[in-house]
C-alpha cells in the first residue's frame, strides 16, 4: 500500500492529486435528481398517468409550475405522492391560474413564498427551499400575452426576479428551475425567423432579460452540457400537431449558480412524457 502510495505521488503533482482525489469522490457520490415540470393543471393531469410518471422519474425534487388550483387542491392532489414533503403558492387574485409548487423528500431549512414584491407576488409563481448546500427555486416566468399586451410587465418582472435570484447566489449557491417563458437562442425553438419579435417568448425584450439572468453569474444547465443538439424542446402548442411534428420550444431551464458548474453531470428533457403541452425537465447534482 505504501509503495501504491509513493507511485502515486511520483506520477502527480500536489494540484495533481487534489483535483483527483476530487474526482473519484464525485464518481462515488450518489446524485441528486431535481426534475421541474409545467403540468398545465394539476388536477387534470394526476387524472393521467402522472402518479407511475413520477415514481418513474424518482425525483429527488419535484418543481411543477402553473398548477391552477388552490393551495387545498394542489395539497389534496400530491397526497397521492406521501414520500414528498409539498410547498405549495397559489394565485392570490385569479382562481385556477399560475400556481408552483416544490416536492421534496428532504425538508428545508426554511421556505420563503414569492420575491417579496408586491406587484409581483400576487400570483403564486415563486417558490424557495433553503437546504444547507443550496437554495431551491421554481418559478412560473409571466407570460407576455397575444399581441404582447404584458410585455412591459415582464420587463420589470424579469429585472426583479433577478434581483432576487442574485441576492439568494451572495449567500450560497442557486438552483432555479421552470417555465421561463423564453427561447433564448435560435436553436431553442422551431421556427424563431416567424416567431422573432411578433410571438410572446421570443421577442428581444425577453432575450435580453435571459441573458442578463445568465451574466449574472448563471448558466444554462441544458445547453452547456449540449452546447449544438437541435430539436430539443420541452413545450409544443396543442394546435397544429405540433408535438407529433416536434413543432416546439425549449422554455423550461434549470438555471445554476457558475460556481456549482462541475457538478452538475446530466441535463435531461423528456419529450416522451405526457399529460401536459410542456414535458418534464431534469438535471442530476453532485456536491
Amino acid at each position: 500500500m505504501n509503495g501504491k502510495g509513493t507511485r502515486f505521488r511520483q506520477n502527480f503533482g500536489n494540484q495533481d492529486q487534489v483535483m483527483c482525489i476530487k474526482y473519484i469522490f464525485k464518481l462515488m457520490s450518489i446524485p441528486l435528481n431535481f426534475v421541474s415540470w409545467n403540468v398545465n393543471g394539476i388536477r387534470a393531469i394526476f387524472k393521467k398517468e402522472f402518479v407511475s410518471q413520477v415514481k418513474q422519474l424518482d425525483p429527488d425534487f419535484l418543481c411543477l409550475q402553473e398548477t391552477k388550483a388552490s393551495s387545498e387542491e394542489v395539497r389534496s392532489a400530491v397526497s397521492l405522492l406521501p414520500e414528498y414533503h409539498s410547498f405549495v403558492n397559489a394565485s392570490k387574485t385569479r382562481k385556477g391560474y399560475s400556481g408552483t409548487a416544490i416536492l421534496a423528500k428532504t425538508e428545508p431549512i426554511s421556505v420563503q413564498y414569492d420575491i417579496g414584491v408586491l406587484k409581483h407576488d400576487q400570483e403564486g409563481r415563486v417558490v424557495t427551499l433553503e437546504y444547507p448546500e443550496f437554495y431551491l427555486v421554481t418559478v412560473y416566468v409571466p407570460n407576455s400575452g397575444r399581441e404582447l399586451v404584458r410585455l412591459d410587465y415582464r420587463q420589470t418582472w424579469d429585472k426583479s426576479f433577478r434581483r432576487y435570484l442574485r441576492k439568494l447566489d451572495h449567500i450560497k449557491p442557486v438552483i432555479a428551475c421552470g417555465d421561463f417563458n423564453v427561447a433564448h437562442q435560435s436553436i431553442d425553438l422551431a421556427n424563431p425567423k416567424s416567431n422573432y419579435n411578433k410571438t410572446a417568448g421570443y421577442t428581444q425584450v425577453e432575450i435580453d432579460g435571459f441573458t442578463k439572468l445568465l451574466k449574472e453569474g448563471f448558466f444554462d444547465s441544458f445547453r452547456s452540457l449540449n452546447p449544438e443538439q437541435t430539436g430539443a424542446y420541452s413545450y409544443w402548442s396543442y394546435m397544429f400537431n405540433a408535438r407529433e411534428n416536434n413543432t416546439g420550444w425549449r422554455i423550461d431551464y434549470f438555471i445554476c449558480s457558475n460556481r456549482i458548474k462541475d457538478h452538475v453531470i446530466e441535463s435531461t428533457i423528456y419529450p416522451e412524457y405526457l399529460g401536459s403541452d410542456h414535458c418534464p425537465v431534469s438535471i442530476s447534482l453532485v456536491l
